[in-house]
């Protein structure tokens, strides 16, 4: 299970600065913004984490070159074309594809 995540992540967060707005994006978005929200912190301060922690990580797809997994999902259920990986890592995957293509490898 660990090494199936790790051979989709990796490929899709090669670049320093996408690595690095995931490394401030990720704990915004899932444990400030719920330690926020319990510890009783106005709406605010909890959405305004959620949401900017989100943002760096779509910025961070944007430098890589690619969408992020929640676009790639929602572009896959509508049948429109994704990129999946920056160009020179693992070939972008397209509507037509059923399948995530690191899922295949062992």
């Amino acid at each position: 299970m660990i090494r199936r995540f790790l051979d989709n992540y990796l490929p899709r967060h090669r670049n320093r600065i996408n690595q690095a707005l995931h490394l401030v994006g990720v704990p915004l978005s899932f444990i400030v913004a719920p330690v926020a929200a319990i510890a009783g912190a106005d709406w605010y301060w909890h959405a305004g984490c959620f949401v900017l922690g989100y943002l760096l990580q779509f910025a961070g797809h944007a430098v890589e070159g690619n969408d992020a997994g929640e676009v790639v999902f929602l572009k896959k259920k509508l049948g429109l074309s994704y990129n999946e990986y920056a160009s020179g890592t693992s070939s972008s995957s397209n509507a037509d594809s059923s399948d995530d293509t690191t899922s295949a490898r062992n």
